[in-house]
């Protein structure tokens, strides 16, 4: 019975690197994306307006708003800060980029596989959170101890981190 707990024990902790380590591949890549478009932003609008078909936005509002959201929402992601509204940020941009480029991801599977695959990370933190290894679960944990009953607020002689 030992074994089996210690097996737990161990799994568990994965899941929170796991957990981690999908945040931080995800947030590369759309950050990664973002850099490149700010690196040439010529090419940038020229693809707003040539080839990408953003329902509904003109071309270089789309631009603008796709390179902030991709410059933008990765950290916060990677960090696990907002985490949970970072990735649904995310998938709403990684949704509204197949329909712009449809008539291209339509007659390349590998392409679509990335953005179903990315879109299948983005759904284990909408869904599960971002686990123990973020800033959202330390800030929870510190909110929350402070609600408990029979809180007392700290001195200011003892600092908050010395718990």
């Amino acid at each position: 019975m030992k074994k089996i707990e210690d097996l737990l024990g161990w799994l568990q902790a994965g899941a929170h690197v796991l957990d981690l380590a999908i945040r931080v591949y995800v947030a590369n890549v759309f950050f990664k994306s973002g850099l490149v478009k700010i690196a040439n932003w010529d090419g940038t609008l020229y693809l707003f307006e040539n080839e990408y078909r953003v329902p509904l936005l003109p071309p270089e509002a789309a631009a603008w708003l796709g390179t902030f959201g991709e410059l933008f929402f990765p950290p916060l992601l990677a960090l696990g800060l907002a985490a949970r509204f970072a990735a649904l940020s995310l998938s709403v941009f990684n949704v509204v980029a197949v329909i712009a480029f449809w008539h291209v991801l339509g007659q390349n599977q590998a392409a679509l596989n990335s953005h179903w695959y990315w879109g299948t990370l983005l759904a284990v933190t909408l869904f599960h959170g971002p686990g123990k290894l973020s800033l959202d679960h330390w800030i929870w944990k510190r909110v929350s101890s402070c609600t408990k009953p029979g809180f007392a607020p700290r001195s200011p002689a003892k600092p908050m981190w010395s718990m």
